[in-house]
């Protein structure tokens, strides 16, 4: 994903951010993903709960850490104007990416155009199954208690995507239900496995630039 603003050039296959005046902008691993993260799902605003989930799966780490990374990426982007920043602050909520954005397709760009997001992996899906579980061999392996060997499954064909649950002990949701039987998934969708928290994407192919209009909330 090759995604522009303002001056600025994120790109997640590189993990690169450059300005057109002073070109490579240096962000930390984490800072990066955050911003890629807030990108990703602009212009909704991700709750601190949802952000410490896909980050830092697992692991505790405190409010402190986060905005750190907020902080450096503000600084990065020189984001200053209270009036219309790039990075919003939802005080008591969480944070989102408020400016305009254009996605173009870079030469480099793969050509799948359906993918999960877990934790700050993005993992490619494949027509036929996809398997998600502890197993090494699955195509999203979860090493993580609460996960079954073999949890669930994405079955792409047929220009859609359904989830299943595969006998797991602990069950499949979907955007916070339980999912029974084979479910159709749609761009943005949430499945929670175990502890883990799965963000399905999909983007049309063939198209080399998607202009996205974002309205953005009053603060």
């Amino acid at each position: 994903m090759s995604v522009r603003f303002g001056a600025f050039t994120l790109d997640s296959d590189r993990r690169q951010l450059t300005n057109d005046a002073a070109g490579e902008i240096h962000l930390t691993p984490k800072a990066f993903d955050l911003l890629m993260l807030l990108i990703g799902e602009a212009p909704r605003v991700v709750r601190k709960t949802e952000l410490h989930e896909r980050l830092w799966p697992g692991t505790f780490v405190s409010d402190a850490t986060l905005v750190g990374l907020v902080k450096e990426i503000r600084k990065a982007l020189d984001d200053r104007d209270s009036t219309s920043p790039l990075i919003r602050t939802a005080h008591g909520v969480g944070y989102a990416f408020a400016g305009g954005l254009e996605r173009v397709a870079s030469p480099h760009q793969s050509a799948v155009t359906r993918w999960v997001v877990a934790g700050t992996r993005r993992i490619p899906l494949v027509e036929g199954e996809n398997s998600i579980g502890r197993d090494p061999v699955s195509t999203v392996c979860l090493d993580t208690s609460g996960v079954s060997r073999r949890h669930a499954r994405i079955l792409v064909a047929d220009g859609e995507a359904l989830l299943a649950d595969a006998g797991s002990k602990n069950g499949t949701m979907l955007d916070d239900k339980p999912i029974t039987g084979k479910v159709k998934l749609h761009d943005g969708d949430r499945i929670q496995v175990g502890p883990i928290l799965i963000v399905y994407h999909v983007s049309s192919s063939g198209i080399s630039t998607e202009t996205l209009s974002h309205t953005v909330p009053s603060r």
